[in-house]
């Protein structure tokens, strides 16, 4: 008898353990729309996903101000600024507020209309990606859908040609 509850027990307690998977599908590719995201700008405003303008390509980059790589795609940004005037950025950072704004000091991302940054405190962006790598980069078309991501980020030059085959 002894035995059979044992055997009862080892059985349950397999069964409960089998049935706790890891969802190895980011969500990003389940809804392919904006994550809902929150975002604490450097002015201490807050920028919803909902504010995201309709009517333009939208780029979410997620960054570490002291990645290396994070500062030269935001520097390659900052030259081809010019080019860039009609596609929305939010460079979202789960870092310290006074690392973010310096980082927005130095590439020069505060004073444009067309790009956000800021701090996501609950660490949304990440998590609806799975990044595991800064810059991570993600390309929305003008209805909303994402059409591309880049896990190591990328070049300007490469979201613009991205955008031009789109639009």
């Amino acid at each position: 008898m002894k035995n059979f509850f044992l055997m009862l027990l080892l059985l349950g307690s397999t069964s409960v353990f089998s049935q706790e998977t890891f969802d190895t599908i980011p969500p990003y590719q389940k809804d392919s729309t904006f994550p809902h995201f929150m975002l604490l700008q450097t002015d201490s405003t807050w920028f919803l996903e909902n504010q995201l303008p309709r009517d333009k390509p939208v780029v979410i980059i997620y960054f570490s101000p002291t990645c290396g790589h994070c500062q030269l795609t935001a520097n390659e940004f900052k030259r081809q600024s010019q080019d860039l005037q009609n596609i929305f950025f939010v460079w979202a950072s789960y870092s310290p507020m006074d690392e973010i704004k310096t980082f927005a000091q130095n590439f020069d991302l505060l004073y444009h209309p067309n790009i956000r940054i800021g701090r996501d405190p609950n660490y949304i962006i990440p998590a609806y990606f799975r990044v595991k790598y800064t810059p991570f980069i993600a390309v929305y078309n003008l209805h909303g859908k994402i059409i591309k991501t880049f896990e190591f980020g990328t070049d300007p030059e490469t979201i613009i040609d991205i955008l031009k085959q789109i639009l």
